[in-house]
């Protein structure tokens, strides 16, 4: 398992692949949280579907990790279509054989993909933290916004709940990347069908109907890593129950793709 996936993190190396996808991670990192500084007094919102985010909610011990929180749907996307190609490109290219040939226990391949992938993921995470941090420190001072409390006991703690939030909706993310990737393997048809229904589909089905919200995955997925609502308040999706549905839709994927995997032809 573990020679499967040192193999595995030499691909996820490769400059073209590694470069390309923390410079995409840099890029929206540093997008969210300038955004919330920059338009901090805009009519239009300086938050996603046009919410405010006010200079008192900023300088609260959560303001550091405002815009940290914020990217972690789209650092999900990111590992989904990393994953996906990389699960599925082994049918693709026909190398899935070869692996076979060297290691015959199919789950130990899949548990070594996955750990090499998990790895990958948890340094984007890494520097995605790091530029959002530093993006809003630069920031806060032009929109005069406090950072006394940012790094108290209080602000370590809500950056540290941040962070397993984000790795937890990633790695979720990147899951169900992996089950398109095996269920499809097609590194085109996984990527596309998995942007198609966070980005586009998702959001018409709440757009129609709202209370869609409360069960569709990437909707679960994306309130993890924002830390849910709190309890009591009107809209949103509770922590602990995208929790709980998030997982379920994670763990019921995992096992169909994983049965699939050990019992189906290793050709496309």
């Amino acid at each position: 398992m573990w020679n499967v996936a040192f193999a595995e993190l030499r691909k996820l190396r490769r400059p073209t692949l590694f470069l390309g996808t923390m410079g995409a991670v840099v890029f929206f990192s540093g997008l969210f949280s300038a955004l919330l500084f920059l338009l901090i007094d805009s009519p239009d919102g300086n938050s996603d579907r046009g919410r405010t985010v006010s200079r008192e909610v900023l300088g609260l011990a959560t303001g550091g990790v405002q815009g940290f929180s914020r990217v972690g749907g789209f650092l999900g996307i990111i590992a989904l279509c990393v994953f996906a190609a990389q699960t599925s490109q082994e049918y693709t290219y026909g190398t899935l054989r070869n692996l076979l040939v060297r290691q015959p226990g199919r789950m130990r391949v899949l548990a070594g993909k996955f750990i090499a992938m998990k790895l990958f993921a948890l340094v984007m995470i890494v520097l995605s933290a790091i530029v959002s941090i530093a993006i809003s420190l630069l920031l806060a001072p032009r929109a005069k916004v406090s950072t006394d409390l940012w790094f108290g006991s209080d602000g370590r703690h809500a950056l540290l709940t941040t962070f397993i939030n984000v790795v937890i909706s990633v790695i979720g993310y990147g899951v169900i990347g992996m089950v398109l990737g095996l269920l499809l393997r097609s590194p085109i048809s996984a990527i596309s069908l998995g942007v198609l229904w966070l980005l586009i589909v998702e959001n018409l089905l709440i757009a129609v109907k709202a209370s869609l919200q409360d069960w569709l995955p990437g909707a679960q997925l994306q309130a993890i890593a924002s830390g849910g609502r709190p309890r009591g308040m009107g809209t949103g999706i509770e922590y602990s129950h995208a929790l709980l549905i998030g997982g379920v839709y994670v763990a019921v994927g995992t096992v169909i793709a994983s049965l699939l995997f050990v019992r189906r032809d290793v050709s496309n």
